[in-house]
């Protein structure tokens, strides 16, 4: 008689139930990832966003005024991309006349791709200035500034590394530091988003110029972005009695505008800066205006007349002093060599 299986009967053969591994010793420290695993997801969960860098807390502001792009006597800036991915160019600077800088030339090289960037730069006297960036990833980036000049205390080596998280960033700076002695300066920020418009942070600076010297000094920083990103609003409150507040707002597609205020309030002095500019952007110029609370009203006017060139002049008046300062410079961009300028033959 032939034996029937079970399973040509319909049947299951039960299976046995697995029993759950276990771990050959003891994990002590599984309580305290699980603790912060959950911490991170309830961070995701809530949706903050990145709050930018304490370098650039004013960026906006810096953008708006004057301070980064006024100039008085000539200047001439040639620069030739000699590639475009990899970007790879050259410029010449030159600029005469000026009443508070001497005259100079300055070659300079940039070199940029996905990871890297390479700037660096040399003068008419010989001073040297380079700049070096690596990208390790979307959230960690190495930086590195040198500048070399014959005078040993202009001599100067910064080396830094940023992180951005999801919510928050993260900075550590060294400039000239030296190993053996632990002198130098180095600085450490920290930036972290605590809703959706407001972020907290703190910046704090360490001096060591000798091996029997130091300071410790801690600035704490406030950020506030509206929803639509078009008002910015910063404070920063320094140990040293001072206090700095911006704000910065768009109110158009080509108009915006920023103001400055920085108060120093110790027991030897009180004193009090502020600061009010706008940018307007038409279809090729833009035109910068500012005035403060020391007498001075300045403006800058960018003209391009086609892509490769530009035009500028600048001026400002000071009233208290009764002085004045008029600057004017030209800007010149080459596209990538020609054929010809490669040695190959034209292309017809």
């Amino acid at each position: 008689m032939e034996s029937t299986s079970h399973s040509e009967k319909g049947g299951d053969i039960p299976s046995t139930p697995s029993l759950p591994s276990k771990s050959s010793y003891f994990n002590p420290i599984s309580p305290f990832t699980d603790a912060f695993d959950r911490f991170n997801q309830w961070r995701t969960d809530l949706g903050l966003p990145h709050p930018g860098t304490v370098e650039n807390l004013q960026k906006e502001v810096k953008a708006t005024h004057l301070t980064n792009y006024m100039f008085d006597g000539a200047r001439a800036d040639l620069t030739k991309s000699l590639s475009a991915n990899p970007l790879f160019q050259v410029t010449h600077s030159f600029a005469l006349g000026s009443q508070t800088i001497p005259s100079s030339y300055n070659f300079g090289a940039v070199f940029a791709n996905q990871e890297v960037f390479l700037q660096g730069g040399v003068d008419h006297e010989g001073n040297v200035n380079a700049r070096y960036n690596q990208g390790w990833s979307e959230k960690n980036v190495s930086k590195m500034q040198a500048q070399f000049s014959s005078q040993a205390s202009q001599n100067m080596i910064q080396l830094e590394h940023e992180y951005q998280g999801q919510d928050f960033s993260l900075n550590a700076k060294a400039i000239n530091p030296w190993p053996t002695d632990m002198t130098g300066i180095f600085v450490g920020s920290y930036l972290q988003s605590f809703t959706k418009n407001i972020a907290l942070g703190f910046e704090t600076l360490f001096q060591r110029p000798s091996p029997d010297t130091s300071e410790l000094t801690t600035s704490y920083l406030a950020k506030y972005t509206s929803t639509n990103k078009n008002c910015i609003a910063t404070a920063q409150i320094q140990a040293a009695g001072v206090i700095q507040a911006t704000y910065w707002q768009k109110l158009s597609e080509k108009v915006e505008v920023a103001a400055d205020l920085q108060l120093l309030a110790t027991p030897a002095r009180r004193d009090a800066l502020a600061t009010l500019g706008a940018k307007y952007d038409l279809r090729l110029s833009t035109f910068r205006a500012q005035v403060d609370s020391t007498g001075k009203v300045s403006a800058l006017l960018e003209q391009r007349f086609a892509p490769a060139f530009a035009f500028m002049v600048s001026g400002e008046i000071d009233h208290f002093k009764n002085a004045a300062k008029v600057g004017v410079g030209v800007m010149i961009e080459s596209p990538s060599m020609a054929p010809e300028e490669m040695g190959a033959a034209p292309q017809i």
